[in-house]
């Protein structure tokens, strides 16, 4: 996150809050799939509707790219 934060991307306060969401949530789980969007604690912040109104197309990626980060 830091590294694309850095670069030409720049992420708004609402994919911030979402980013530091699923940053507490994989801290005592372990791993994000799509469907734990449904429910909280991402249900609060609109779950996977407003995470692809926010992420789009790059929703999946991101989930992919956490998890992958999470386990090297």
């Amino acid at each position: 996150m830091f590294k694309k934060q850095a670069g030409i991307l720049k992420f708004g306060e609402d994919l911030m809050s979402w980013l530091r969401t699923i940053k507490d949530y994989v801290v005592t789980n372990f791993h994000l799939e799509i469907g734990d969007l449904d429910y909280v604690p991402f249900d609060t912040f609109g779950g996977r509707g407003r995470m692809y109104q926010l992420f789009g197309d790059k929703m999946n990626t991101v989930i992919i790219e956490l998890n992958e980060a999470l386990v090297t």
